[in-house]
């Protein structure tokens, strides 16, 4: 720890109000559902986080507690204590209660720091019904409370300690008619899973910090806690653990310049798809930026080069191309800044034009020397790169044959169809229906109007084992990009999409999980922005019939059957019908259960977070069996119905 650096209330700069936070609190974390919840618990940790960034926190304790409150414990200094000059008021006050108050606005407070932008504690505690803080300094406890961002009462010593630190704990303002304060949050329910991925991530993105995440709501309680003295080669490993790498451990490159700093772990597997992931003063950049952009120069340079100089490419050899050298990667770039610069719609695209040049000089020189220092691993990686290419034209090859004409020339579309008379993407919807007697079925139920049905033979291919030439190849999937109308891979254009509803409808049993699981495999892969945009749904037929005299009722789940049967006694013997497969059901009962707007039930798939679904995409339709027979096992129900 650094004691001369010092950090005290003349560096608290002040630069407007609070009132606005609590009418328009999505300005401030996005939204007032469970992702803006659990963005109050990132904006403390991220305060902390600060703290160990400029050398003065190692340990950050997270604690979900019964009453819906969560408390934030760090061993930094401390928020200031001191009278703040403009104000007239303790700096930790100041900092909890204006708005763009805090020591990331020049003043020396700190060289480098997430959060957004310095306005987190203050907007916690604006959407907190109650907010206590606890500041360990210079041997006392100092205490202050908060309701709903008004301060209770004066700053006042409550002990003596050792330590030093700040202990941040908030109840957010949730709503519930039960009080005249009308409530800022849908829920008050903290995911434990949630917060779990965000801060295993922040304990890879800051080597040697142990982060712990504690749930008192359960007994006995649940715990977990995160060390990474490797960072983002760790977070590199953890990301291939389930596939196989071509080399270990990772490439790890890091450097400084002008107060800013840039890590880079790599790594290349045996697969096929890329997974680089990006962040910028710790905060998650999915759109990418200038970093990437650095990244991605750099490493079709320095492949290409060494390629040439050890004659693996020969002179009538093209170049490799940027996809074919990130084919297998898997890869984290995370740069620290003074002042990062945000773009795109959701603040999620670094644009610093500095950084650009900086990460790609970095991992130029330091990813040449590996590959000189390191002929074998090199060799490896250029043969992937090799077959890269050939397969990449191979695909081409089939792309331009799977390429559909305009939606008015049917006879391009796929001949087993049944295509839906409406022209309004809007308004169509296509299920993607298994087997010939279910399509039958289907068919045959539907409304002709705006519901299409295609029907797929048997499993489809598993994209995550296949390169892009095969999965062209695949008459199932030609079948479905053709009907779909807005291309594929990188040439996928959401607004070619003729139907903004697409349906997996398949049996529910492991068979029917599985070829759900495959489809969506698939548009993960190929396709994204299918389940980014919200288009990509999963029917869910019954699995009971349950009749007696002439009441008729279908059951979706065996505890809904459980609850029926003990609605209607247990000495009534009602006749219960299993169904096996959508082949059993008439058309009339497929239309009342499963695709009649009115009555059906259906949900549609999402991505919570993009590392996680990678992940889970991996493990489950990756080679390696074991991994895969573990999380079934333990995870048996939740395989049934996936939302990822």
């Amino acid at each position: 720890m650094h004691a001369e650096n010092h950090y005290d209330e003349s560096q608290i700069q002040v630069l407007e109000g609070l009132e606005a936070v609590r009418r328009r609190p999505g300005m401030y974390i996005g939204s007032t559902d469970e992702r803006g919840l659990h963005h109050l618990v990132y904006e403390i940790v991220d305060n902390a986080i600060d703290e160990a960034l400029a050398g003065f926190c190692d340990d950050i304790q997270v604690t979900i507690f019964k009453d819906g409150s969560v408390e934030v414990r760090d061993n930094g200094r401390g928020f200031p204590v001191g009278i703040h000059p403009k104000m007239g008021r303790p700096a930790v006050e100041v900092c909890l209660t204006v708005l763009h108050a805090g020591g990331k606005f020049g003043g020396g407070g700190y060289k480098v720091s997430g959060g957004l932008h310095g306005v987190g504690a203050s907007v916690v505690n604006a959407l907190s019904k109650h907010l206590q803080v606890n500041v360990y300094q210079d041997g006392k406890i100092y205490q202050q409370e908060y309701e709903r961002g008004k301060v209770l009462y004066d700053l006042k010593v409550i002990g003596q300690t050792e330590r030093t630190g700040t202990t941040v704990r908030f109840w957010p303002d949730v709503k519930t008619g039960e009080t005249p304060e009308p409530g800022i949050f849908e829920t008050g329910d903290f995911d434990f899973d949630t917060l779990k991925v965000r801060l295993r991530e922040m304990a890879f993105l800051n080597k040697g910090i142990r982060i712990s995440l504690r749930d008192e709501r359960v007994e006995p309680a649940n715990e977990r806690a995160y060390h990474y003295e490797g960072g983002i080669r760790s977070f590199v490993e953890h990301l291939n653990r389930h596939k196989t790498p071509l080399f270990a451990p990772p490439v790890y490159i890091e450097g400084e310049k002008n107060g800013s700093t840039v890590e880079v772990a790599l790594q290349w597997n045996d697969g096929y798809n890329e997974s680089v992931f990006t962040f910028a003063n710790n905060i998650h950049t999915p759109e990418g930026g200038t970093h990437l952009v650095g990244l991605r120069t750099a490493l079709t340079r320095v492949i290409n080069d060494y390629g040439r100089k050890n004659n693996i490419l020969k002179a009538s050899d093209a170049n490799l191309s940027g996809e074919d050298v990130r084919e297998g990667l898997t890869a984290v770039v995370s740069v620290k800044l003074v002042e990062p610069q945000f773009e795109g719609q959701t603040k999620t695209k670094l644009g610093n034009s500095e950084i650009r040049p900086l990460v790609d000089s970095l991992v130029t020189e330091k990813l040449t020397t590996y590959f000189e220092e390191h002929p074998a691993d090199a060799r490896i990686v250029l043969d992937k790169c090799l077959q890269a290419a050939r397969a990449r034209e191979a695909a081409r090859k089939a792309r331009d044959l799977t390429r559909r004409k305009t939606a008015l020339e049917s006879a391009s579309l796929p001949g087993k169809l049944a295509d839906c008379s409406e022209r309004d993407p809007a308004k169509c919807e296509i299920f993607l229906v298994e087997g010939d007697s279910a399509g039958g079925s289907a068919k045959s139920g539907r409304d002709r109007h705006f519901q299409a049905i295609l029907p797929l033979r048997g499993k489809i291919l598993n994209v995550e084992k296949t390169r892009e030439d095969k999965v062209l190849s695949n008459a199932e999937i030609k079948a479905m990009i053709t009907a779909f109308g807005a291309g594929f891979g990188k040439s996928f254009d959401p607004a070619k999409l003729r139907y903004h509803r697409i349906v997996c409808m398949t049996d529910a049993d492991v068979d029917g999980s599985h070829i759900r699981i495959l489809l969506l495999t698939f548009f993960y892969r190929f396709m994204p922005k299918l389940i980014e945009d919200g288009y990509v749904y999963a029917a869910r037929p019954p699995l009971y019939k349950v009749t007696r005299g002439k009441m008729e009722k279908y059951v979706y789940t065996d505890d809904q059957l459980q609850a029926l049967l003990d609605e209607l006694g247990r000495d009534v013997k009602p006749n219960i019908q299993r169904y096996k497969g959508l082949g059993e059901m008439n058309p009339e009962q497929l239309w009342e259960t499963t695709m009649n707007p009115e009555t059906r039930s259906m949900f549609r798939v999402t991505l919570k977070d993009a590392i996680a679904a990678d992940e889970m995409f991996t493990l489950l339709m990756g080679d390696q069996v074991e991994p895969r027979r573990e999380f079934i096992e333990e995870n048996c129900k939740l395989v049934a119905d996936l939302d990822i």
